[in-house]
């Protein structure tokens, strides 16, 4: 029997499943979890990009902090900036001369909106500019230069002006830290880097060789001597009114110049066309009639030759001699006889003369020419002078023995007495530090050079010597004056002295030199225990005050430096 069953209400034809609403709760349920999810998955996501920039910046800031300590490393900066030329150091390694990054200030007149309230800028930061020149180069509408090689504060002050239409151009600038100091020895280099004088120039494949670039040019120069001897020669040109002078110390075992000074000098940071014949390199280039320095030439040949000793008698010396059409004299009036070494000692002009006469004219010709002192100068320079050549005529001999109608720079002269002086090795001048040039050549022999130091001591030290006011403690101080005229004109003079020190075991000379110096009438001398007026324009009454006045000044220096120098020192101040 067939079971019938109640027909349901509710029953839906259309129904596809028994769990019709069971599903529609589940699925309400699914949805909201995927919206959820979604939510979520978003908020990982934007924690992910904060994570990765925080991570990010923390590392950045890291390297930065890192970084930062090389920014001032030497090396990191040489590799960024690519240095075209060395630099140059004295011989302690303080700096001379460096290439820097430097501007030139050009103007764009396109990028120039308000014209006029650029040149109203310009007219009140850039007084010295000429306005009028640049409103008409605006106008062209042509790039150009506003100004050449600024110094930073002009650059700082044309970027605060807020225009694009200048451009800062950057190039590589030679800088001179001592400006002044050093301008006839380093010389300068022109706007594209190549060196148009001093060292610059003489060098100048070196100090661009790619090779080298990390290594300075050492000179021999010596910053804090220089300095110091080139305050007093401008103290002295003021004092005695002279028009020029110069200076020049020298190791006279290694031929290494520590100092070379020629007055007046020149801001090569300036890069001036100077053609003044008085800015030339007065100690190099220079060529003089010295006077008096040469008799200490004819005495050491003199006693080199065995011809006479340090107190032969040369009896009967009259106050002039007539030699072809001249007449020779003495300034001052000698005794009749003297003594070698007094010639010296008093500089008598015909006691030179006669000893001269005893040498004979082909001795002394082969002599100057193994001082070499006739022929231009072998230093590290271009600018070296040439000696006026002449012919052994008449009267020659007797003129040359005591320094006149014959010329030389004082470079030559200084370095024939570093010869005379070191035990008659004859040297070669130097300015680059570590470079041998001697040739260990003899000039004279060790005992005549030793004869000759101690003369030139007496120079310094005796009643009647010329040099009295060179005498400083402590340094044993030798030398010899030279007081020569202008042939042109009686009232220009050159006066000259060339020490030694310290005379027992000499190690360096010196030479102070005045151009037309005056008579200090104001300056108090300390004269042998006495203070006095000068009267007198000789060398010994104002090269010699001054040299006396550098040497005071560079000896503690010296004698720090100098072992033996220091020993000889410690020993006078003992006893």
């Amino acid at each position: 029997m067939k079971k019938k069953y109640k027909k349901n209400k509710n029953f839906n034809k259309n129904q596809t499943s028994f769990y019709f609403e069971d599903y529609l709760e589940t699925n309400k349920k699914d949805k909201y979890f995927k919206e959820n999810n979604f939510f979520q998955d978003r908020l990982y996501l934007l924690f992910f990009l904060f994570f990765s920039l925080i991570l990010i910046f923390s590392i950045r800031i890291l390297h930065v902090s890192l970084y930062d300590l090389e920014l001032y490393d030497q090396n990191n900066i040489s590799k960024k900036f690519n240095l075209l030329r060395r630099d140059i150091v004295d011989r302690n390694g303080i700096l001379l001369s460096r290439n820097v990054k430097s501007f030139h200030a050009a103007i764009n007149p396109n990028l120039i909106k308000n014209k006029e309230n650029f040149l109203i800028k310009l007219r009140l930061n850039f007084p010295e500019l000429s306005v009028k020149q640049i409103e008409k180069n605006l106008n062209k509408e042509k790039y150009f230069y506003l100004k050449k090689r600024i110094t930073q504060s002009e650059k700082e002050k044309l970027w605060a002006l807020g225009e694009k239409g200048i451009i800062f151009e950057p190039f590589q600038s030679r800088i001179y830290t001592h400006s002044k100091l050093f301008s006839h020895v380093i010389g300068q280099v022109d706007y594209d880097n190549y060196g148009i004088s001093g060292v610059e120039r003489y060098f100048d494949k070196e100090l661009k060789n790619e090779s080298l670039k990390n290594e300075p040019l050492e000179l021999t120069l010596d910053t804090n001597i220089q300095h110091l001897i080139s305050e007093e020669l401008n103290k002295a040109l003021i004092t005695f009114q002279a028009t020029g002078g110069g200076s020049l110390l020298i190791d006279i075992n290694t031929g290494e110049i520590l100092s070379l000074v020629s007055l007046p000098n020149f801001d090569i940071n300036l890069r001036e066309d100077l053609k003044d014949i008085k800015y030339i390199n007065k100690i190099t280039k220079g060529v003089y009639e010295l006077g008096s320095i040469f008799k200490t030439f004819t005495v050491a040949l003199a006693l080199d030759s065995n011809i006479v000793k340090p107190h032969t008698i040369i009896p009967n010396i009259p106050r002039s001699i007539n030699c072809s059409n001249h007449k020779i004299s003495d300034i001052k009036e000698f005794p009749k006889d003297l003594s070698v070494e007094e010639i010296l000692i008093r500089s008598s002009n015909i006691g030179t003369l006669l000893i001269a006469r005893k040498i004979g004219e082909e001795k002394f010709k082969q002599f100057i020419d193994r001082t070499q002192i006739l022929k231009s100068p072998d230093l590290q320079l271009e600018e070296v002078g040439n000696p006026i050549k002449f012919k052994w005529n008449k009267c020659k001999l007797e003129t040359v023995s005591f320094g006149h109608g014959i010329t030389t720079t004082p470079l030559q002269a200084v370095t024939v007495y570093a010869s005379l002086a070191n035990g008659g090795n004859i040297i070669q001048p130097n300015l680059i530090k570590n470079t041998k040039k001697n040739k260990n050549k003899k000039l004279i022999s060790e005992k005549t050079s030793l004869e000759i130091v101690n003369i030139l001591r007496k120079v310094v030290t005796d009643k009647d010597g010329t040099a009295s006011l060179a005498d400083i403690d402590g340094y044993y101080v030798g030398g010899k004056t030279g007081t020569s005229q202008n042939y042109e004109n009686k009232n220009e003079n050159l006066n000259t002295f060339i020490s030694i020190f310290p005379s027992q075991k000499p190690k360096y000379a010196l030479l102070v030199m005045l151009e037309n110096p005056k008579v200090a009438k104001d300056l108090i001398y300390e004269y042998r225990g006495l203070k006095i007026k000068g009267t007198r324009n000789e060398a010994g009454w104002n090269s010699v005050y001054v040299a006396g006045k550098i040497i005071e000044k560079i000896g503690p220096i010296l004698a720090i430096k100098s072992k033996d120098f220091n020993n000889h020192y410690v020993a006078e101040n003992i006893n």
